[in-house]
């Protein structure tokens, strides 16, 4: 049996996975490592990772995976890598980091987008970056250009994290115009290199690595990856993206209308447009989907982050008289559509970037102390998830996207009843619920290498479809619900 290798590199773990060449059934995924690895922080806002530490880590996790499934090298014919998206690392010409990665969640170069978006100018940045550079990978390197110049003279090649692994393993160096766009380094209008962005950021053209295809033999294996990794020497990398596009090819999503959703955390909407449109984007992050192709109709994916999501759930399991998530649906489900009138704004994880990063926090609202207990403060926190997920497709349907079909993996809050169906019905879309992971995702996709869309998409919904959420009927309770919901959250925007 041949199988292809999946690696998913988180700032919390890494993950590796094999699935089947002919039928693409998962074999396993392993992580290392098991413990949440850490972030160096050395001031407030700050976080950095080293990208050796990554590598340390995928070795380790390949290792555990052909020795659990008693596979050989020999038996892994590919190599698909998803990766955290915005990172920055800096390489010196002999390949080696020049200091730690610059990682997603580090808020450092904030002020550097923000002064680039208006001296640039809003509509130059919307029309061709559609994005502001806020504090994307390009910002970041603008960072250390002005705060570390020794560092930055001494730059070969910058990279997003997929990029540096994938260069481990194949002493290759090169990226995709996805990951360049998730950078904000390039010009949709000119289909290019961004170089007027470049240019106002004094960065050196020469920086920017090769460009290769998403799918495609992007580079192989050689003798030092071989003996570090365990990987035979000779295999092709075939792809590589960020993880919330990589996590939209895991669903099956790559055309027009075709959503991605996930609720962990923090929940994330990902709709697949040909639109270059832009006029959220200070609200919506536009990025080159995995299957956009210079001088094809476009492929974008608009990212619509919701941080206060699971985490109130969380939150109210750790501090409400309950002991499960089970426990806690079970006493939602006793509690009508609306709460009887309890509302839940959920966002108290920080400033939210659809409601302009204001950071209004959690709000419980319209508590009768004597008719209401804690029934209704789960089925509220439900709903109150459910409507901001809502409110982001609103959002997001006012900047062109039209939903045909939104597909989310098997994850906490899609496992609620409650919450998937308010949304379903909300929104007049069926959601498709699939179990399978970004590991595997990446894995499958080493398989795209030949353009079988078709087949990849066959083999997801062969393996991994759990059931499909459809919208009820009656959606006035439904709709009466999310209005009071709005009508609240609204009141409190205004009041800010």
């Amino acid at each position: 049996m041949n199988y292809y290798l999946g690696l998913d590199i988180g700032s919390s773990s890494i993950k590796a996975a094999l699935v089947e060449v002919e039928s693409g059934k998962s074999l396993g995924v392993v992580q290392e490592p098991k413990e949440e690895m850490g972030m160096y922080a050395a001031k407030n806002g700050w976080a950095e990772q080293s990208p050796n530490d990554w590598w340390k880590h995928i070795c380790n996790a390949i290792t555990q995976l052909k020795k659990k499934y008693n596979v050989s090298k020999t038996q892994i014919k590919g190599i698909g890598i998803s990766y955290q998206m915005h990172g920055l690392v800096v390489i010196d010409k002999e390949g080696n980091p020049l200091r730690k990665s610059i990682i997603w969640c580090d808020s450092r170069a904030v002020e550097t987008g923000n002064t680039a978006f208006n001296e640039i100018g809003n509509d130059t940045c919307a029309t061709n970056l559609l994005n502001s550079p806020a504090n994307f990978t390009a910002s970041k390197l603008k960072w250390v250009k002005d705060n570390e110049p020794d560092i930055y003279n001494k730059i070969y090649k910058f990279m997003l994290p997929g990029d540096y692994v994938a260069y481990k393993f194949s002493n290759t160096i090169n990226t995709t115009i996805s990951g360049l766009s998730e950078g904000i380094f390039w010009n949709f209008k000119e289909d290019n290199v961004a170089d007027f962005l470049l240019e106002h950021y004094g960065i050196d053209k020469a920086l920017v690595p090769d460009i290769v295809e998403t799918f495609g033999v992007q580079s192989t294996v050689d003798e030092k990856g071989e003996a570090e990794s365990g990987i035979a020497a000779g295999t092709p990398i075939f792809y590589r993206a960020g993880d919330q596009p990589n996590n939209a090819l895991s669903l099956n999503v790559f055309n027009p209308g075709e959503v991605a959703a996930t609720g962990g955390t923090s929940g994330v909407v990902y709709a697949v447009t040909d639109s270059l449109s832009a006029k959220e984007s200070s609200r919506v992050n536009n990025f080159a989907h995995v299957n956009y192709q210079k001088g094809a109709d476009p492929r974008i994916g608009k990212l619509l982050c919701v941080n206060g999501a699971g985490i109130q759930y969380r939150w109210l399991l750790n501090n409400l008289a309950v002991s499960s998530y089970e426990e806690m649906n079970t006493l939602a489900s006793e509690i009508p559509v609306g709460s009887d009138g309890v509302c839940l704004i959920p966002f108290g994880n920080g400033a939210e970037r659809m409601l302009n990063n204001k950071e209004i926090g959690t709000r419980i609202v319209n508590m009768n102390l004597n008719n209401h207990h804690k029934g209704h403060m789960c089925r509220a926190a439900l709903e109150g998830i459910a409507f901001s997920f809502v409110y982001g497709m609103e959002i997001m349907t006012s900047d062109g996207i039209k939903p045909s079909v939104i597909r989310a993996g098997n994850d906490n809050l899609f496992r609620s009843e409650i919450f998937a169906n308010t949304v379903a019905t909300l929104i007049e879309q069926e959601i498709e619920i699939y179990n399978t992971t970004g590991a595997i995702g990446a894995a499958r996709a080493a398989n795209l290498h030949n353009g079988d869309f078709e087949a990849f998409g066959k083999a997801i919904m062969d393996n991994d479809h759990v059931m499909t959420f459809m919208p009820f009927k009656d959606k006035k309770p439904y709709l009466e619900a999310y209005n009071n919901w709005k009508n609240e959250l609204e009141l409190i925007i205004n009041k800010k």
